[in-house]
Order: structure tokens, then sequence, then C-alpha cells
């Protein structure tokens, strides 16, 4: 049958071709027609495949070159063309070879008299330019001034006839040349003198789409540098922007706005930032490296070129997926196991942080939580590794205690009951509306409750009668004592007065030891100060927060008033009040602007610029050695007035896409709430949207490659009380003094006769900190050999953390499984009992306490490093694959190898594992998949945790092995040690779209809970396997009874280890999850194949009812969809 259709088409075609008969050729042209107006593309396709493009344009030269063409025969044949030729992507080329090109352009001359003529002409000429090529074929042909003796002023007849020229100019003018040669003839003038004369007389928004086709025209030759210097000339920009200015939120003209706007944003004049050197403002030394001079940026015609070549569009080659492109399809490499990337000898030092396998009972509890001890052997070049113990001084408030119980009762009594299927109406019921404050209800006076209910004195009336200097009150110096030594300065008094009469109880802190160990905290810059937060302590507020609702249209508003600052700078203040870079003070705190202040521990702000009087631009910091990775943003700011909106627009953020577009807000910490006892980071701001700037990094800072775009973050807030010092920050801090503060805490707070705590010192930073290693576990019954062999044999489970500094997220995750794995919860016991925790809670210390985003001090990705590290420049990694290294060698490699991160891209918490099988998959390899063994069981875990936390989703996991991935701690503890569970644990800046929390932001509640309910997974983990003891099965079943059940639906053992294969891939997720990340404010649709077909439709539907009308004022209205 198929045999049959395919010769008769054939037939049609070549009967077409050689037929002189106009009878039959219009009978012939009517069938095609008929043919394709119904059913799928499909049918074009196959058509154009039998040589149909070929025989219509073939039929068109030998019509049109006859003495007198006839147009009944032409008309049709040019609207079938036009149909058939917007799915032909070589129709251009086609139209050339057989000489129609020049045909249909001659006939378009011919006819601009006569307008039903003219618009099938044009059609035909659209289509035949969609190949750049060819449209600048068609611009040296002359056809750009043919269209100008169409395209007229305002009226109101010939419309159909001059849309069509708009939009066939519009086309020609994707081509460079064609765009070149407008700029040269002073098309840009004449442009926007019809876009201004259509717009002010078509009051009642009639042609709409002729004044598109003009702006799209200006849009394309404004892609050239001279194309935007004439419109810049022209006046461009102030005529754009007034004439919109009163159509905003008229919905009929937002195809008109959307181009504007995306005019407005190419022709603004590209510039450096306002900073002195790409290069972060602070230096480190790098051991090796020899200092550069720091890039500088250069003027606008640095950045870009417009270069000569013509881009042919009219390729079928498709394009393949981007990200299967870097998957890894050598086998060799997936399934091959490298060797040793040190002397085996040197593995011996790591026995010193594996104590627990040589200690006797006795030994242990002599030296509960020692560091390493002095018989420690030096090895040779790996002297960041500490050798001797180092005394431990804790200035440990013994009041926490007693807060660290209390909480462990109300929170952490009971895991099991807050699993995912537990929890479908928690927090539902706090969700606010969007952009509520939560402290908008808080008074702005001195006197107020903290959350029991007691009453707080006057803050504000005292800070006034003993006038305390506020910011060595809320940024306190570290050199301050808190001892009870004799103190000097009215400061530390104040400080301490406050302590004593306002502090909260914060469960796991203590502000004492914090300064205390903020002291011996080194940076590079030699902070003086610590911030008030982390001081003072974070209390997680009662309530989740839900998402931000965006608000229509924020990000155009923005973006025109980026437009107005340039046109209309009468009221641009542009007064730097910060900076990092410049003589120390340049605030006046007298003046009226905000103060600011980042020279503290993980703070980040490099420079402050006021543009109004209540709006500032803001510049983050690079990373130290570095000349990118901008985004983590921390900072002090005062000086504030209540109820009054203050705008932020922080102007050099890098990454093309952020979750501040969907629902995230920054967060904020008031110092005078924590006073009234509300010490909270709430997420805050509105009006908040992520989009792209003209400011460019310049092609010498650049190292030579094109210069890269920066994007503005811009958010509004209303703080909450008067001359208030607050602090707003990326996501919620989390430094290392809190971290070694935390651990010292921990460590009082664990019973010793049941829980084995101990700190070591994995090495020494570049910068001189000690990053610490804990080992958890129970300790034995006694020292009997059973209990100590029992003991020395659990298995262990490895987990990591906080690498890129500026993931906060996952040391909020790292806190709550160190709170949980020693609590008294009976998971947490049984986890202890039978597994040996090594946890390694922050790999890149020096990049967290300097306020970097993504590397350490070397100005390099540690996460990149894993492959071969070195002892010198990367100890931190070096020393945590050895650590790993010596777990194998000794046959006890982890069961589960887990790193935590934050994710700035993607909602929900979830896994990346390895599979050999679902990367060949994905990558469509042809290598057999058949002859490769592969445990299965890597998918078992983020099931689990898909079922068990309210936060997780198995849906957002992937387990592909990408090259670019190669050196992430993932892939080489997969693929060097043998860990088949080797995960990345990705937790979302923002918050949930899926499950109990759908809608809801993370708050540090939720992050802590989904470190706990790791932890149970991994319970959950062992019971499932094949190994399990029948001890801890009976002791779960118990457990599980105790609470009523809740989790015995996870607890049904498979028949085999986890099934077999064909079952685990039946859920095979999503390589990336799908989300609009648009930077631009609308797409740019210049018409589609529907829209088209729509017209020449309605025009053959008239033409075969003999009427030929003009076009009404209604017909025009209508917007291409």
């Amino acid at each position: 049958m198929a045999e049959q259709e395919a010769s008769g088409l054939q037939v049609l075609l070549h009967t077409l071709q050689s037929s002189s008969d106009k009878k039959s050729i219009l009978t012939i042209l009517k069938v095609l027609g008929d043919l394709l107006s119904v059913g799928t593309d499909r049918r074009i396709h196959y058509m154009i495949s039998k040589g149909g493009s070929e025989a219509l344009l073939q039929t068109l030269v030998d019509t049109a070159r006859t003495a007198s063409p006839d147009y009944d025969i032409l008309l049709p044949l040019f609207r079938l063309l036009a149909k058939v030729g917007l799915r032909d992507k070589k129709i251009g080329r086609k139209a050339l070879e057989l000489e129609a090109l020049d045909v249909t352009l001659i006939l378009a001359r011919k006819n601009l008299s006569h307008d039903q003529n003219l618009l099938h002409c044009l059609w035909a000429l659209r289509v035949f330019a969609s190949s750049v090529s060819m449209g600048a074929m068609l611009g040296i042909n002359g056809a750009m001034e043919l269209l100008f003796k169409v395209i007229t002023p305002y009226t109101q007849k010939r419309t159909q006839t001059i849309r069509a020229a708009t939009e066939v100019l519009a086309v020609l003018l994707k081509s460079k040349s064609n765009g070149r040669r407008a700029v040269n003839r002073g098309y840009v003038t004449s442009l926007l003198w019809l876009h201004q004369d259509w717009h002010s007389r078509d009051t009642a928004n009639t042609y709409v789409q002729i004044r598109r086709g003009l702006l799209l025209c200006l849009k394309h030759i404004s892609a050239l540098r001279s194309g935007r210097e004439a419109f810049l000339a022209a006046q461009g920009m102030e005529i754009l922007f007034s004439t919109t200015q009163n159509c905003l939120d008229d919905k009929s003209m937002e195809p008109v706005i959307s181009v504007v706007l995306q005019i407005l944003r190419q022709c603004y004049p590209k510039s450096p930032l306002p900073l002195v050197t790409a290069s972060s403002a602070y230096a480190f030394p790098v051991p090796g490296h020899i200092a550069t001079e720091p890039p500088c940026d250069l003027p606008e015609e640095d950045f870009e070129d417009d270069g000569d070549d013509e881009v042919d569009k009219d390729s079928d080659t498709e394009d393949g997926k981007v990200e299967d492109d870097d998957l890894e399809t050598d086998v060799n490499k997936l399934t091959s196991k490298p060797g040793l990337d040190r002397p085996e000898e040197e593995l011996m030092q790591y026995e010193a942080m594996c104590l627990e396998l040589s200690y006797s009972f006795e030994e242990l509890e002599s030296k509960p939580g020692g560091d390493l001890n002095s018989e420690t052997t030096q090895y040779a070049n790996h002297h960041h590794i500490l050798t001797a113990a180092s005394s431990k001084q804790h200035c440990y408030n013994k009041d926490q205690s007693s807060c660290g119980q209390e909480r462990e009762d109300s929170v952490r009594s009971s895991l099991l009951c807050m699993v995912k299927t537990q929890r479908s109406t928690v927090h539902l019921g706090s969700k606010r509306k969007p952009g509520v404050n939560p402290y908008q209800n808080v008074q702005s006076n001195s006197l107020g409750r903290d959350s029991s209910g007691s009453e707080i004195p006057d803050i504000q009336a005292s800070l006034k009668a003993d006038a305390w200097d506020i910011d060595a009150i809320f940024c306190p110096r570290m050199s301050a004592s808190f001892s009870n030594s004799t103190r000097t300065g009215e400061a530390v008094e104040v400080i301490d007065k406050l302590l004593q009469t306002h502090l909260k109880c914060v469960p796991f802190h203590d502000p004492y030891l914090y300064m205390a160990k903020a002291r011996r905290t080194s940076s590079v810059v030699d902070f003086k100060m610590v911030a008030f937060p982390d001081v003072w302590g974070h209390c997680p507020p009662s309530t989740t927060q839900p998402m931000l609702e965006r608000k229509c249209g924020v990000q155009r508003i923005r973006i025109f008033e980026d437009i107005r600052r340039l046109i209309q700078p009468s009221d641009v203040i542009n007064k730097v009040v910060f900076s990092l870079d410049e003589p120390w003070p340049l605030q006046d705190n007298a003046s009226n602007c905000l103060q600011f202040f980042s020279k503290f521990e993980s703070g980040n702000l490099r420079k402050a610029i006021q543009v109004r009087e209540f709006e500032y631009d803001l510049l983050v910091n690079v990373d130290v050695n570095s000349t990118q990775h901008q985004q983590w943003f921390y900072f002090k700011v005062s000086g504030m007035q209540a109820a009054v909106p203050y705008h932020f627009n922080i102007i050099n953020c890098e990454k093309p896409n952020s979750q501040f577009n969907y629902g995230m807000q920054p967060t904020l910490y008031s110092v005078k709430e924590a006073l009234l006892g509300r010490p909270t980071w709430i997420r805050t701001g509105y009006e908040i949207c992520y989009y792209k700037n003209h400011y460019r990094q310049s092609t010498a800072a650049a190292g030579g490659a094109s210069g890269k775009c920066y994007y503005t973050l811009t958010f509004a807030v209303t703080f909450p009380h008067n001359e208030d010092v607050c602090y707003l920050a990326y996501h919620y801090p989390y430094t290392y003094t809190a971290l070694m503060t935390h651990l010292d805490i921990l460590e009082k707070s664990v019973n010793l006769k049941e829980v084995y705590f101990r700190q070591d010192v994995l090495c020494q930073t570049l910068g001189g900190n000690p990053c610490p290693l804990v080992t958890i576990t129970a300790m034995p019954e006694s020292n009997s050999d059973e209990h100590l062999e029992q003991f020395r044999h659990r298995p262990y489970q490895v987990i990591t953390a906080r690498v890129h500094p500026g993931e906060s997220n996952a040391s909020w995750v790292m806190k709550g499984t160190l709170e949980f794995l020693v609590s008294s919860d009976p998971v947490a016991r049984l986890l202890r009992e039978n597994f040996i925790f090594k946890i390694i809670p922050m790999l890149n210390p020096d990049g967290v306490i300097n306020g970097n985003h993504r590397c350490s001090l070397s100005g390099e990705d540690l996460n990149r490093q894993w492959l071969s590290p070195s002892a010198h420049l990367q100890p931190t990694i070096y020393h945590a694959k050895g650590l790993l290294y010596h777990l194998s060698s000794i046959g006890r490699s982890p069961v589960v190898f887990c790193d935590f991160h934050g994710h700035s891209q993607k909602k929900n918490v979830f896994l990346y594992g390895c599979s050999i099988k679902e990367t060949l998959w994905q990558a469509a390899c042809t290598v057999g998949t058949s002859t490769i063994l592969e445990d299965v069981n890597y998918r078992t875990l983020p099931k689990i945790l898909d079922k068990l936390a309210p936060a997780f989703t198995m849906s957002s996991c992937s387990f592909l092995v990408e090259k670019s991935r190669a050196s992430t701690a993932r892939v080489v503890v997969w693929r060097e040690m043998g860990v088949s569970r080797s995960y990345t644990m990705e937790s979302s800046y923002c918050g949930c779209n899926q499950g109990p929390y759908q809608g809801l932001q993370f708050g540090t509640r939720e992050l802590e809970e989904m470190g706990a309910m790791f932890c149970l997974g991994l319970l959950i983990l062992e019971l499932k396997s094949a190994s399990c003891s029948h001890q801890l099965l009976a002791r779960a079943a118990t457990l599980l009874s105790a609470e009523e059940e809740a989790l015995d639906q996870h607890l049904q053992r498979c028949s085999s280890s986890s099934g077999s294969a064909p079952s685990e891939l039946e859920d095979e997720p999503a390589c990336m999850e799908e989300i609009d990340y648009s930077t631009d404010s609308s797409s740019d649709q210049e018409g589609s194949l529907s829209e088209l077909d729509r017209r020449i439709q309605e025009c053959a539907s008239n033409k075969d009812e003999g009427e030929e009308e003009e076009e009404t004022p209604g017909q025009e209205g209508e917007a291409i969809p």
C-alpha cells in the first residue's frame, strides 16, 4: 500500500513538472493542497523526501518564464511552496539552484501595485530567506530596497502586504552583511521613524504585528556593533523607552513590549564592572605559584566583535543533547580500577585516624575524644598532618547540657514519627501569603516578648541611654574577653550584659565558646570582628516560610529601571559607600545612607554604591586567587529606617539562572529581634528577580576568551526596626568557627559510657586551620574479646560536606546528621552499635572562613581535584582520599560514601550516584551492556530516602557518570575504592516542589531533619541487605512495634539483595530536571508555522470564494501565538 501511495505521489509530481495544460496543473495543485492541509506534518516531510520541493520550484520557474505568467497557477503554487518550504530546511538552497530565487524577486518587483500577487511573492521570499546565506544573496540582489518601497507610513490599506514585507525584512536582517548594508544606508533611522509613526497613529492597537515586525528589524540590526552605534546615535533608546511607558499594562501590546525590551537590553552600552580589578580583593600567596598582575578591564570595544561569517541555518544535522555528549562511554574508564596515586607505605599514617581499630576498652575510657597522639609517625612532605596532641581548652557553658537535652527530648525523641508517610500535614497550616514578612507584626517599639511569653526589657531605650557603640556591640571584636578575668572596654561589658539579660538558649551553641574559637580561626586578612548572628546563635522559626510568588512583570520593571538610569541620570547619586578596595572609612555615619560591613568570617561584600536614596548596587567578592565564582554574599547593614522599601541590586552574579526566579528568597537576621528573644535567620525580600545585565568581563580579564556576562539579583527589603543592625545572606550562614564550637559542645554532651565520639585533625589547611575528622560509634559493652571484636569489625560509613564554601545548606544537613548520631534516639543507638561513622564535616575550611563560594585559597574547585590531589595545594582532599585508601587497603571500604552539597538550580533533595549501565544506556552506546556485571543496589538508598524524607525526591536523582565529573569525590571513590554506593547528596537552596513540603522554602530545621533522615536511611539500607544480622533485625522489629509500626513497609526484606536489575531500572529518572530558566524577558517568536499556515489558508479560502477583500482592522489585531 505504501508503495502505491509513493508511486501515486511521484506520478503527480512528475506530471506537475512536465504538463503545460493549465487545467491539469491546477487540478494537481488542488490535490496536493488538500492532501497536505489535513493530518500531520509527516505528509509534508514525506513529500519533501520524494522531491516535492524541487517539483514545485521547477513549476514556478517554468510558469513565471512564459510570455504572460498565469497568476491563476502562480498564486496557489506560491501558497503550496510557502507551506512546504517552512518544513524544508534546504528550501533556500534548492530555490537558488533552480533559479526560483531570482524569479520570485522579479515577480515581486513587477507586482508592486498588485497587492494580492505581491503578498504571495513575499510569502515565498520569507521562506527562501530562512537560510541566512540565501537572505544575504537576496540582499545583494536588492531585496531590502524593494521592501522599503512596500513598507509605508501608517495607513489602513494594504496592511496584509505591509505586514508580510516587515516580516521578510526582519528575516533578511538576520544576515550580518544585510545588517551592515542597512546601517550604511541609514535604514536604522528610517525604521525608528516608521515605528514612531505607526505607534502614534495606531491608537486602537489594530496593527500591532506591523509594529512588531519593524521592531524585529531593529533588533536584528542591533545585533551588530555598528547597528547598536547607529541605534544609539539616532536616540533609539530614548524613543523606544518613551513610546512604551504608557502601554506597559496593556496585554494587547505584549508582542511589541517584549521586543522593545530585548532591543533596549541589547543596545545598552556594555561596560566593565565598577571594580579596579577582576581579581579578588583578598590575596593569598599559594606555595609554588608565581604571583601575576591582576587583569584589568578594558573599554567596551574589547568586549565583542561582529565577525564576518554568515551562519547558515539550513543544515539538516540534528542537534545532539549536550548532556549526552558529556557522558563517559569508554567502558575501560568506567570499569577499570586505577592504582594508588601515592606510595603504599604512606597509608600507614592514617592508622592514627582509626584508633578505634586498635584501642583496648581501658584506653578508650581513659582518653575519650583525644587528638592524634604523640606517637604518630611523621612522614616527609606531609606537613599538613598534625602529629602531636594539642591540648583542648573548653570554654563550655554548662547550661548547654540542659539546652541540648531539652532539644533532644522535644525534637529528637522519635525520628520514626517524622517520616514522609507521617508528615502529610506538617507545616501546611503555617503557610502565609507570599511576600509576608515574618517580622511585620512586630512593633518597632522597645518592649516585646520572647517566644515563651516573657517580657523583654526596653532595648531601644537602654541603647540610647547608655550611648553604646552599636557597631562594637552588634559586630564585636574577637579581642573581647569573655573570661572571668578583669575586663577592659565598655563594649565588652555591654556585650556581657546583653548575654546575661537577653540571651536565648540556643541548643548546642555557646557564645563564650564561639568567641574563644573565633580567635583561633586564621583568615587571609586577619578578621578582627565577628558577626553578631554567629556569636548569638540561631533558632529556627516556628513556621516554615512559603516560596515567594513571583510578581508578574517584576523583571520587566527592573530592566526599564536600568534603562531609565542610563537615559535619565539626574536623580542617580552613584556614591560609593563601602569598598574593600578603597581606604576605610568611606562612610559618614551622619549621612543619609546605609552602612555596610563584611570583614568578618564568611562575610562577602566587596563594594556598595548608593544609586538613589533607598537603592544600592552591590558587588560581591570573587573567590580568593580567582576571577570568578560570585554567588555567596553575607554582610551587615545598619542605619535603616523601618517600613521603608530598600532595593538591593547585586550586579556581578555569574550563574545564568537561579532559583531566585522561582520562589527563593535571601535570608535576614535582625539584631533587635534577637535581643527581643527571636534570634532567627528568616527568608525575606520581595520584587525578586534574576536577569542578565549590561556588565561584561573583558576578553583580557577572561584570559583571551570571550568576555562573560554578568547577572543581577535584585530584591527589596523592608526592615522591621529603625536604626537596627541586620545581616543579609544568600543562605543561612554556617561558619567554620560555628562548626568547631558545635563539635566541642557535642563532645561534652555525649554520654561517654554509650557514645564513642572522637575528634581528630585530618590535616592543616593552606590557611593554617585544622580540618576536623569526627569518629562516632557506640562504646563496646565491655572489654571482653567478644565485645571488642564486634566493636572493631563494625562496617564504616563515610560522610563529607562543605567542599564548596557557598553551600552552607550542606553544613546544616551535616549538623542534623551529627546531632542525631550522638542523640539518645533508638535509631541512632542502633546505628552506633552497628557502624563506625567517619565524618569530615568541612572539607574546605579556608574557603568558608574567607567568604569564597566555590574554591579554596589556591583558587581551585576542590571537588575537581580528587583524581590527583596535591598534599601541598589540596591537603584536605589529599588526606581525605588517603584515609579512604587506607580503609580500602585493610578491607574496610565504607558501605556508603556520601558528600553533602547544595544546589542552586533545582528544588528538593536528591542524590547523584554512579552506574555503568545507566550511563551507557543514556548515551545510546553501541557497546553491549549484557556482559557488564553491575550491582544495582546503588538505587536502594535513594529509593528508601524517597519513602522516608519529606524533602527527598527520587525523580531528580541521577546515576550517570559524566566526563566533566571524573575528578569529583563521588566518581573517584566509586572507581578507585570500589564503593558502589558512592553519592553526592544535593540540597536545594530554595525548597520543595513535591511531597509534604511542596511550595515551602527550606529552613534550617528542614535541612537538619534531612541529615537525620539520611542516617535513618542507612539503617533501613542495612536491614534490607542480605548480610543483616538476625539480632539487628529483631531489635529493629521491637523498635518498630514500640513506634506503632511507622516504618513497617520499609522493612520487608527482599528475597534477593534488592531485586532483579530490570525492576530496579523501571523508574529510570530523567537526566536533568526540566526547568525554564530563560534570562530574556520573553521568547523571540518571530512567527510560527501555524500562524503563516493560517494566513495562507485564509487567503486560499477567499480565493476559492472569489472574494479578494482588503484586510479589515479587526483581522490585523490578532497576535502571533
